[in-house]
Order: structure tokens, then C-alpha cells, then sequence
């Protein structure tokens, strides 16, 4: 049993747990404070968010909503992963899925382009973006925390300028991609039938595939063992012969581009238009980095902690409107992004006890030993 508990992958899940576990309490908390009477149910209500309806079809279809949204959120969990691997904070993954949004949604609407290459043109855009923070990262030591967050900004209102053009007549989104820009919707590949929704396609299981697909990288080829030693020791890096501008560069293009694929995959479905008067960064991009961590800097947990972050999101839907705000479940999430910051202490934390117990039982031991020896003297 302790070496399972000293095993990396457990102690990610029970860290990640206890998060979850102390957010949700906390939440609840929130929720007495506001209104005891409702409390039990409202939390409930979120937890369980689309088994609150009683039909299976009803239920399938809202499984597939919370679908739609967690694969662009998995992308952007892997880009801010992707960078910190390599020793890199990807902040800008939020600019990074505005650009790969307002290229997809551009490209489809205005020129009227198929789905691939929108998707191809959105992954080019987060790149861009990506290569620009490696490009200050590695030639001029502008921190990319710093770059990222001005980029953020950038790409937001570059987005609602060049996204104005295609903006449907007396309103302020974009035009819907199912009427001016069918052409570009991703291949359903006939989940829509599955889950009773048309929003359901290809974007679920590729970003699935992708995740897997990073984690091989990361862990299995020369690259992500290159990628990760720079991140680790530059110097000691470049005296390896490993070049380290190309590794950091390399980096954050390749997370731009899977946070601009995030983009494409949510606005290829058709499920939601862009604001062309949107005031703040998309959620998205944020929520990616709460992602990451909860789901133990791993690529296969951070599957599961996106579709958590966005099962939790969508919950608050559910909420009695006139007892509390639906933000609350924002709230709850926003507590357990807080708490995700916390999930190395507490790996750290559970080390530390087993490697104390093991230590204390050692000591006891020599000193039954030694007491049995003087017995027989």
C-alpha cells in the first residue's frame, strides 16, 4: 500500500481529489452563506449536472454539450502542459485560441474555406502567436509571462476588428457557421446521431487523441527528451550540444498551435458565434491552466480534469435562479483553480509523511534489534 502511495501517478490523483473534494466544501460553504435552505440541492445540482434530466436522451444530449466545450479546453490544457514541461509558463494560451478562433472563423465565413483548411489556417495563427513569445523568449529575455499577457490583449481586439466584417447584419456576433459557413463544420462522423446533438464531431475524439499523442512525445522521443532538458538546465543543455533558442522557440509554437486548434474545435462545431464587442479574454484559455494541474502536469489526467472543470461549469446551469446566481458554479471552479496550485505541495506533502514513517519505523526496528541482542548477553 505505500509504495502505491509513493507512486507519482497516485499521488497526482489523491492531490487532484482532495482539490476537488475541498472546493465542492467550500462552495457548499458559499452557498449556506447565500441561502441554507437551497444549499444541498444547489450543490448536487451542479455535481451531477446533465443527470438532472430524467429522459436518457435528454441526458445524452447534454453529455455531448459538456463534450463540445471540453475539447477545446483539453487543447488548451496540453499547450500551457506542453510548455511547462519544458520549463516555459504558456499564459498566452489564452491570445493564443483567440488568434486560432478569429482564423478559423475568418476563413470560413469570408472565403468560404472547407473545414481542414480552417482548421489547418487556425493552428498556423496560434503558431504565430506562440513563435512570437519563443522568438522574445530566446533572443531579447522578455519573460514570457510578460509577452504572453500583452498578446492576450492584442489578439483580443485584433479579433473583434477583423471579425466585425463578417459580423451578421443588426447584431454583434458572427454569422452562424451552419448558414454562411457550412462548409467549414467538422465531420460529425456520426457522433451527432450518438448523442442527439449536431454540435457532436470530430473535434471530441481527436483532441482525445491528441492528448495521447503529446504525452508520446513528452515522454517516449528524442524531441520531448531535448525539449524538457532545456527546460530543466539551459546551459547545461547548450553544453550537450542541444540547441536551446530552436528547443524554446520550437516549444511555444508547437503550444500555440495546440491552443489555436482549440479555436477551431469549438467554433468549427457551429455550437457558439463570436462576440465581435467582447471586453474581456475568453475563459478558455484560462481555465486550460487550472486544467494542467489539476490533472497532475499529465496528459492522460489532464482528460479527465478538463471534462471535470467543464462538467462543474455547465452544472451551474442547473441552479434554482432564484435562490443564487448561476455564476456560482464559476465561483466553485474558480476555488478549485485556486486550489490547483496546490497539488505539488500536497504531492510533496504525502512524500515527506511516508518518507518520515518509513524512516521512524527503521529506527524502531534497529533499536528492537539492538535490545534483543543485549537480552542474549
Amino acid at each position: 500500500m505505500r509504495k502505491l502511495l509513493k507512486n507519482n501517478a497516485v499521488q497526482s490523483l489523491l492531490a487532484s481529489l482532495i482539490c476537488i473534494l475541498l472546493g465542492l466544501f467550500i462552495g457548499y460553504i458559499v452557498l449556506l452563506f447565500i441561502n441554507p435552505a437551497g444549499a444541498g440541492e444547489a450543490i448536487l445540482n451542479i455535481v451531477k449536472n446533465f443527470f438532472n434530466y430524467n429522459r436518457p436522451q435528454a441526458q445524452f444530449k447534454y453529455f455531448g454539450t459538456t463534450l463540445i466545450k471540453t475539447a477545446p479546453l483539453l487543447m488548451c490544457a496540453l499547450s500551457v502542459l506542453f510548455a511547462y514541461k519544458v520549463g516555459l509558463f504558456n499564459i498566452g494560451v489564452a491570445g493564443q485560441y483567440v488568434a486560432g478562433s478569429c482564423a478559423c472563423l475568418y476563413a470560413a465565413l469570408a472565403w468560404g474555406w472547407s473545414w481542414l483548411p480552417c482548421m489547418l489556417f487556425a493552428i498556423v495563427a496560434g503558431a504565430v502567436f506562440g513563435a512570437v513569445v519563443g522568438l522574445l523568449k530566446s533572443y531579447c529575455n522578455v519573460n514570457e509571462v510578460i509577452s504572453g499577457i500583452m498578446l492576450n490583449w492584442i489578439g483580443l481586439y485584433t479579433a473583434n476588428m477583423i471579425l466585425s466584417n463578417v459580423q451578421e447584419t443588426g447584431g454583434n456576433h458572427t454569422r452562424d457557421m451552419f448558414s454562411a459557413g457550412r462548409a467549414a463544420i467538422l465531420p460529425s462522423l456520426g457522433l451527432d446521431k450518438l448523442f442527439g446533438n449536431k454540435f457532436v464531431t470530430l473535434a471530441v475524439p481527436l483532441s482525445i487523441l491528441l492528448a495521447i499523442l503529446v504525452w508520446v512525445v513528452l515522454e517516449k522521443t528524442k524531441l520531448g527528451y531535448e525539449l524538457k532538458a532545456t527546460g530543466f538546465n539551459r546551459n547545461a543543455a547548450k553544453y550537450a550540444g542541444m540547441a536551446e533558442h530552436r528547443n524554446i522557440i520550437l516549444t511555444l509554437v508547437l503550444a500555440g498551435a495546440l491552443a489555436g486548434l482549440g479555436g477551431s474545435l469549438f467554433y468549427q462545431t457551429g455550437h457558439e458565434q463570436w462576440t465581435c464587442t467582447a471586453s474581456s479574454v475568453p475563459n478558455m484559455g484560462f481555465n486550460g491552466i487550472a486544467a494542467t494541474f489539476l490533472g497532475g502536469l499529465n496528459p492522460i489526467g489532464t482528460i479527465f480534469s478538463s471534462f471535470f472543470i467543464q462538467h462543474i461549469t455547465e452544472g451551474g446551469s442547473h441552479l434554482d435562479l432564484k435562490l443564487y446566481s448561476p455564476q456560482i458554479s464559476s465561483l466553485i471552479s474558480s476555488i478549485i483553480i485556486y486550489l490547483c496550485g496546490f497539488v505539488l505541495f500536497m504531492k510533496h506533502a504525502m512524500t515527506n509523511a511516508i518518507n518520515r514513517r518509513e524512516e521512524r519505523e527503521y529506527r524502531e526496528k534497529q533499536a528492537r534489534a539492538k535490545t534483543g541482542k543485549g537480552g542474549e548477553a
